[in-house]
């Protein structure tokens, strides 16, 4: 199991990320809770990863901290709940936050996230109240900085809050409600995300 890389970040575009170890190229897909925290592309970072092996494909994740894979670990434990969901869910709310919800059976909160809905929602609560007393919160967000990838600030959070499951229009429109308040696409994502959860 791969559980750690360190190297240079080469690439980086919500979900997919590429880091470079040693001469060799990883590509990973992150929640948007670890893009917050992505230094500057050719700049060295250090990742907590997990990989997920299915016939078709091994896919890397990429975590910033020890707690939100850990989180990420444990939500693919739940009947129904993949990768992308997981992400999903790791993208919208903060791990402190999740956690919250679980303890409070906050169902409605969690229906707000992509790809949850009510019956989802409700099997997190009750397969996930025991199972995250042994993961710790992770706190605050660091500063953001554009990935400097050709894309737009707006065209680039459009297209993360899509990969992330939300409807094109949907994407468009939680970004045209923040779009004025910050020159930083991670940042635009995460006052998207936060608006949309406030509903």
């Amino acid at each position: 199991m791969i559980g750690l890389l360190e190297g240079t970040l080469i690439y980086k575009q919500a979900p997919d990320l590429m880091l470079k170890v040693q001469g060799v190229g990883y590509e990973l897909q992150a929640p948007m809770s670890t893009f917050y925290n992505l230094p500057e592309c050719g700049v060295e970072t250090v990742l907590y990863t997990h990989l997920l092996v299915r016939e078709d494909a091994h896919t890397l994740y990429a975590f910033h901290s020890t707690e939100d894979r850990s989180l990420f670990r444990t939500l693919l434990k739940v009947n129904g709940v993949g990768a992308k969901m997981a992400l999903a869910i790791l993208s919208g709310m903060e791990t402190k936050g999740f956690r919250f919800c679980i303890e409070n059976g906050d169902v409605d909160a969690l229906i707000r996230l992509p790809g949850v809905g009510r019956k989802t929602a409700e099997r997190l609560v009750v397969e996930l109240r025991d199972r995250l007393s042994s993961i710790g919160t992770s706190d605050g967000i660091a500063s953001s900085v554009s990935s400097g990838n050709g894309l737009s600030l707006r065209e680039e959070a459009i297209t993360a809050l899509t990969t992330l499951g939300y409807k094109g229009p949907e994407a468009t429109r939680m970004v045209n409600q923040v779009e004025s308040e910050t020159e930083s696409s991670e940042e635009l994502i995460r006052l998207a995300l936060k608006t949309s959860l406030k509903k």
